[in-house]
């Protein structure tokens, strides 16, 4: 629902999500009151110690105060549990409540002051019991204290004051009139600022220069662009969630039509193609996890790596024109040959070195694939987070090959500076010195994979024959055009439902499109939504079926945005403006597609659960189309599915399965 207006501002929570955690802190109060009457009840005729008058003042004082909170607490649980997120009608008495329930917080200070203040007092002797009773209740209200501060602090929104200018009240603003206008820029300038200061702090712990302050601007407007025109909190956004997860199991559950996707044709030469490909994309994907170094290792190995790695510290340690970058005790390095299994002489470059745009890679010889490998790392630290995010569109042009091509700017900008260091330091010459007959292989994972993509369409013209793959890159990296001109030479691997292969702007429009949607019409309370919601991913079974408006509309009625929808937008998204036209998976005007790149493997799990903690996986791979990954799916393996260890080991499973199958 929109955010709660209070003290005349706009907060990030609702008027709805008071529920869990004022029924939490109601049975706490109710405990409490229940101990503090025994004690109370047990020595009311006990308080001749020295201090006790004071104390039988306090414990009364104390009953009678948490009495009140109780039925404040109550009060706010009961009106909070009414209506349904985009129908806060029934919850309009909340803030008055809230208002009485924040008054009730200066008498409990002053009580917890005046407990601390007894306790602490030498000259008291009462009975034992009653100290350590009062100690307790001391404890307690400073305890609840603290967390209600942090609480106001998390929920506390910057743009508060300027976001209750924009909420729906029915009263027409002509926003061509340069005053409105120059609020709207206000606005949006604040928005930015707020973003930048919060990416800033996120980011205080690394050096920043002229390149860090673009990104941070740039990734700033990013991040206003997409939350300006939506009236969420972080709730809504679960639930939502949680609720899109439910429908898509449905769906899937369902009969459906067949997929649009070639999935083992029948053409034994598709099939062959897919077994040959996925044996090369099983082994280089070692390559790729290997660029990771050191985490990557211990992660995979956590009970054995560190003591692996010590002890082959000072060996094979190289020469400094061999490498670049930190690699404090060799971790790196010596992770990486246990990964790859090579020797120090098959390296010919290794570099650590990491900065915005700027990320780790090796260049190294591959004898058993008579290969050149140059494996880029993927996300490993703030550096290339910034890197990830840097999703606006800049021009790829081809010369005599492609022109007008679109690509992620950060990505391309990552690339560049390997394809310097490849070429203007001779890294590749060399490379080709040793082992002139070895073909030029570009393998990564994540965001090494995207570098990777983009470095291969820089290095085709100079190496025909050149091959790249990308594991789980990411979704918003190339054009049309780009993706089409790269089948010839890249392969991307997919496991299931990562998350990572399907981000994209205009992805993550239609995701906020779709939040909107299922969460205005939802008929229930948010607080069963979360509940059911926590309860289906954790233990499973049956999605609810959660009744909603859009039940027994037709399609066309479903292209129009719903009164109760409309409530949530601060103003007209250009989402909807695109939606009058176009077709509910289509982007907005301003992120033009952006697709994975090459031909892709979509790698899936048959016969397993979809929950976390199923052990026995089988799993079989396709060949699928880029528009298989056109919209975001919800899952508790989106995350997973993403990580390295998982690709390698869905890789190393389809390879043996394939070997058995052979020898048979």
């Amino acid at each position: 629902m929109p955010g709660l207006v209070v003290f005349g501002r706009r907060w990030a929570i609702g008027s709805d999500d008071f529920v869990l955690p004022g029924a939490f802190e109601l049975f706490v109060r109710l405990v409490w009151w229940i101990g503090i009457l025994v004690l109370y009840s047990v020595h009311k005729g006990q308080f001749n110690c020295p201090g006790g008058g004071l104390l039988h003042s306090y414990l009364l004082g104390l009953l009678i105060l948490l009495a009140s909170i109780i039925c404040a607490l109550s009060a706010l649980v009961y009106v909070s549990m009414q209506g349904t997120i985009s129908n806060p009608g029934p919850r309009k008495s909340l803030p008055k409540i809230l208002y009485t329930r924040l008054l009730l917080y200066f008498p409990e200070f002053i009580w917890a002051v005046v407990g601390a203040v007894w306790v602490s007092d030498n000259s008291v002797q009462c009975e034992k019991t009653v100290i350590n009773g009062v100690i307790g209740t001391v404890i307690a209200s400073w305890i609840i204290i603290v967390f209600t501060i942090i609480g106001v602090v998390i929920v506390f929104d910057p743009l508060g004051g300027k976001k209750t200018f924009y909420l729906p009240d029915g009263v027409s603003r002509n926003l061509e009139s340069s005053q409105s206008g120059q609020l709207l820029y206000n606005v949006k300038s604040s928005a930015t600022r707020v973003w930048e200061k919060r990416i800033r702090l996120l980011c205080c712990c690394i050096v920043q220069d002229d390149d860090h302050r673009v990104a941070f601007t740039s990734i700033a407007e990013l991040f206003r662009n997409y939350f300006s025109d939506t009236d969420l909190v972080p709730s809504d956004i679960a639930a939502g969630l949680i609720l899109l997860h439910q429908e898509q199991d449905k769906m899937e559950n369902c009969p459906k039509e067949p997929e649009e996707v070639l999935c083992h044709s029948p053409s034994s030469l598709v099939t062959d193609d897919l077994d040959v490909e996925l044996e090369n994309a099983a082994h280089y994907m070692l390559f790729a996890a290997a660029a990771y170094g050191w985490p990557y290792y211990v992660y995979t190995n956590p009970y054995t790596a560190l003591c692996k790695l010590n002890g082959d510290c000072c060996r094979n340690r190289p020469t400094d024109s061999d490498i670049t970058g930190s690699d404090r005790h060799n971790f790196h390095f010596g992770s990486i040959l246990k990964i790859t299994g090579l020797q120090y002489r098959d390296f010919i470059h290794i570099s650590f070195h990491n900065k915005i745009y700027e990320i780790p890679f090796f260049v190294a010889l591959d004898h058993k694939k008579e290969a050149i490998v140059v494996a880029v790392r993927g996300t490993l630290s703030f550096e290339d987070i910034l890197t990830d995010l840097s999703a606006d569109c800049e021009d790829l042009t081809l010369e005599e090959v492609l022109e007008n091509g679109f690509v992620h700017k950060g990505i391309t900008q990552a690339a560049n500076y390997i394809y310097r260091k490849l070429i203007n330091d001779g890294i590749l010459n060399q490379a080709f010195t040793i082992a002139p007959e070895y073909k030029l292989v570009i393998v990564g994972h994540s965001l090494g994979g995207g570098t990777a993509s983009i470095l291969a369409i820089m290095l085709r013209n100079s190496f025909p024959t050149l091959r790249c793959y990308a594991f789980s890159p990411p979704g918003g990296l190339l054009s049309k055009s780009l993706a089409d001109y790269t089948k010839h030479f890249i392969v991307s691997v997919i496991v299931g439902k990562d998350l990572v292969a399907r981000l994209s702007m205009p992805n993550m429009e239609d995701l906020k499109r779709r939040i909107v949607r299922i969460v205005a019409n939802c008929n229930r309370p948010k607080y069963q939504i979360l509940l059911r919601g926590c309860w289906y991913e954790v233990f499973g079974g049956d999605p609810d079926d959660f009744p909603t408006e859009l039940d027994g509309r037709n399609q066309d009625a479903l292209t129009q945005p719903l009164l109760a929808e409309e409530s949530l937008m601060v103003h007209r998204s250009p989402s909807y403006n695109a939606l009058e036209e176009e077709s509910h998976l289509n982007s907005p005007p301003q992120y033009p597609h952006l697709y994975l790149p090459g031909k892709i493997i979509h790698i899936v799990e048959e016969g397993s659960s979809r929950r976390l903690c199923s052990s026995d996986i089988k799993y079989a791979a396709r060949w699928s189309n880029e528009t298989v990954f056109s919209s975001i799916l919800i899952s508790p393996k989106m995350i997973t599915d993403h990580m390295p260890d998982v690709v390698l080991k869905a890789l190393n499973s389809l390879s043996q399965e394939q070997g058995s199958c052979l020898s048979c």
